[in-house]
């Protein structure tokens, strides 16, 4: 709930099929009073806003929206058919498992939805642009027909028809937008230019420009439903059924039906419904649906696995651990829709910049009209016709959808690759990093520990060990996770403890049968007084051999040492190398001493930062942002404040639900070398959009000399500006074919450069 009685509200809004909808929609609710923080996303189909009811009421904004052409229903209820134009199957976006706000039925009548129910888009002949291309491409055709037939006069009235028939609902929506406070729209030129070519007898060019703008609409509808649909097929993954585990038997449920701790199982061949937990079978399982890992990883009894990926070899028993709402596909899906809210910097410009330039190229045109007839004695009909095809080049189409397409483009390619953006603030943020700070544990090594060596210096090293599990017990950080495993492999007994707690950083303590008991990092130990020389000395040297220690101590009497070791990944080298051929500085965040993360970094060629808090890398991670551009990378708890703190935030896939709603990125496939990748993504966004900004600006700066001096006229400027939109289009459609682990140039450009400028890309909490 907002200040002064306002609040929050969304409406799936319906129609929305080119890049410029989604501006045409915010700008006819953003003039109403009350009404702030207007987001319009176009993938989604959502209109969220912040509104006070008390100045206007929400039917109001609904009725705003209806005027323009779109349809707008509020969220949970039936999707309302725009004016003219058809909307998806309800269910068909946005997230898999989103069930209806207003109704839950019985398994059985879902099941038999979710059999027969497509999430298929209409084809383009049943879409509102598709029938206004095929009715002026065929009232074109039928006035040349007349033309060959009968004489020079019906044919001209025969192309006036035509020019009329076709523009009619292109003038409807001109003056619905102006209605609205928004003169200067492409409807509003077309019909301007339209109607000019008319009045000067150049009906011919005037029907041909008519059916040219639709044709150039019909492609852009396309496009942006191509973007649409990469994100509808991620949704598509899960699969619609489930066979859950009844009494000993199985029976088909609808798999958004599925309830966390149920069991499910799921034969060869079968996508797996639930991300779960294995519980019996061994087998070969596919995620590359969801992270886009190519090669099946094995999965036996306490092995997690996503929703969607397929099972490959044998039967497998899966406990169901998030409902369909939160399973992995779920996340993707929300995380790719509020992504668009994320507008980057470029986007934003260019709307800013669209918004004058259209009055601009109406003023232009005026004075080409006016000036050379008035001052100079020029014919006023020759005048006038260059006036109007400077309307047609000053379409600002291409332009406007440059970034956007890109983005959208960038967004789908990523999440297809297991690499997660969360808009495109993020992407211009990440294509202009010039430093990676990694956290060690669970990021550039697995994050699974294993004990290595148990030292008592009171009693055995069962006893040692059995003590440092109770303290242990149901801890989080892969360290305590690593001494209970070895506690339970042992089949030794666990003590009971009480009062367990962790020290952030530091270890954890407990009490145990009436005494408190404490597992910690050397620098714990000292700090409460039980690390002597000799103690010291035996951690210093397992240290050595790059292993972390703790220390067990009972009140102040120190029980013994523990050593854990945890390799790095296999692919950390490599990543390391790849970032630095980029031009870009890696280095490691590591709460371990100085001696274990020097034996890590010394493998990897990393620098690093030992001995540092939480608290104490987010002081990094600011000190490097004074005066560079940052990622941070990370999959814990404690990395969550460092996350924030960077430029750019990513969150191992298989890290914290924390770390991963803080982050401004993630990464699903846990590799170190999708680092490197996802900058490279960025970057070739970047310089997809300066190609797509280049193209638009370039070809109508061309066409403006051209159609100025009458070298080009009507059907060659709108072509121009119809061919402009296509190239852009076409150009940001090529991201979806990206593959970020390729190394250097695929077919995108140059990759930007990685030198910092002057504007700050730091990601603002409010575009996440």
């Amino acid at each position: 709930m907002a200040d002064g009685g306002a609040r929050q509200i969304e409406w799936r809004v319906t129609g929305m099929d080119c890049g410029a909808c989604a501006g045409k929609v915010r700008g006819a609710v953003e003039r109403l009073p009350g009404v702030e923080e207007v987001d319009v996303a176009l993938m989604a189909e959502r209109l969220r806003l912040t509104l006070d009811d008390s100045r206007t009421p929400p039917d109001r904004v609904e009725k705003a929206v209806r005027a323009i052409g779109f349809g707008i229903s509020s969220k949970g209820a039936a999707p309302e058919k725009p004016k003219g134009g058809f909307i998806l199957p309800d269910g068909a976006f946005p997230a898999p498992g989103a069930a209806s706000a207003d109704r839950q039925p019985p398994d059985e009548e879902p099941l038999q939805q979710s059999r027969h129910q497509e999430d298929a888009t209409p084809a383009w002949y049943d879409t509102s642009k598709g029938r206004l291309l095929l009715g002026t491409g065929v009232l074109l055709a039928a006035a040349w027909a007349v033309h060959l037939t009968f004489s020079e006069e019906i044919a001209q009235w025969a192309f006036v028809l035509a020019t009329l028939i076709g523009l009619v609902p292109i003038a409807r929506r001109a003056f619905a937008m102006a209605r609205v406070g928004m003169p200067f729209t492409i409807e509003m030129l077309m019909t301007i230019a339209a109607g000019g070519a008319l009045v000067i007898g150049a009906a011919e060019e005037a029907a041909l420009v008519v059916f040219l703008f639709a044709v150039g609409e019909m492609l852009e509808g396309l496009a942006a439903n191509n973007a649409r649909n990469g994100i509808r097929a991620l949704a598509a993954l899960v699969p619609k059924t489930a066979l859950l585990e009844v009494g000993g038997r199985t029976r088909e449920v609808p798999a958004r039906s599925l309830k966390v701790d149920q069991v499910v199982l799921v034969r060869p061949g079968d996508r797996v419904p639930a991300d779960g937990e294995v519980i019996e079978g061994t087998s070969g399982i596919d995620e590359s649906p969801v992270t886009g890992e190519s090669v099946p990883i094995l999965k036996e009894p306490g092995s997690e696995v996503f929703a969607g990926s397929i099972n490959t070899e044998a039967a497998l028993r899966v406990r169901v651990k998030k409902t369909a709402e939160d399973n992995t596909i779920s996340r993707i899906v929300r995380l790719v829709e509020e992504a668009e809210s994320a507008r980057a910097p470029t986007e934003r410009f260019i709307d800013r910049f669209s918004r004058v330039y259209m009055p601009a190229v109406v003023g232009a045109a005026l004075l080409v009209a006016l000036i050379p007839p008035l001052a100079f004695g020029q014919p006023w009909g020759e005048w006038t016709y260059r006036a109007l095809a400077l309307l047609l080049i000053g379409c600002p189409c291409a332009l406007v959808i440059s970034v956007p397409a890109s983005i959208a483009s960038a967004l789908s390619a990523g999440a297809r690759n297991g690499l997660l953006m969360k808009g495109g603030a993020v992407i211009e943020a990440a294509a202009r990093v010039t430093h990676v700070a990694f956290d060690k544990t669970g990021t550039l090594t697995h994050g699974r520990p294993r004990v290595t060596d148990i030292v008592p210096l009171v009693g055995s090293e069962p006893e040692v060990l059995a003590l440092a599990a109770g303290v242990e017990t149901g801890a989080s950080h892969p360290l305590g996770k690593a001494i209970v495993a070895r506690a339970e492999a042992g089949g030794m007994t666990v003590p009971t403890s009480t009062s367990a707690r962790a020290i952030p950083g530091k270890g954890a303590e407990a009490t145990i049968d009436g005494a408190t008991v404490t597992v910690g990092s050397p620098r714990l130990a000292e700090e409460a007084g039980v690390l002597g020389e000799d103690i010291r000395a035996q951690a210093a040297s397992l240290e050595a051999e790059g292993k972390t220690v703790v220390l067990v101590w009972r009140g102040n009497t120190p029980l013994g040492l523990i050593a854990l070791r945890d390799e790095p990944r296999a692919d950390a080298a490599d990543a390391v190398r790849q970032l630095r051929a980029m031009g870009i500085a890696p280095v490691m965040l590591t709460g371990d001493n100085a001696r274990t993360a020097a034996a890590i970094s010394d493998g990897l060629g990393i620098e690093y930062r030992a001995g540092l808090l939480p608290e104490d890398k987010v002081r990094e991670v600011r000190a490097l942002t004074g005066e560079a551009r940052v990622i941070m990378v990370g999959d814990g708890i404690n990395d969550a404040p460092a996350l924030a703190a960077a430029h750019v935030g990513v969150a191992m896939g298989s890290g914290t639900d924390v770390a991963l709603e803080t982050a401004h990125a993630a990464i699903l496939r846990d590799r170190v070398g999708d680092v490197p990748g996802k900058i490279r993504l960025a970057r070739a966004t970047m310089t997809n959009i300066r190609q797509n900004v280049a193209i638009a600006l370039g070809l109508k700066s061309v066409f403006l000399v051209t159609t100025i001096f009458g070298i080009t006229g009507l059907w060659i400027a709108i072509l121009a500006d119809t061919g402009a939109t296509v190239l852009v289009t076409l150009n940001a459609l090529r991201l979806l074919a990206f593959r970020p682990e390729r190394e250097g140039r695929v077919g995108l450009g140059r990759w930007a450069s990685a030198t910092p400028r002057d504007v700050d890309t730091r990601v603002a909490p409010e575009q996440v």
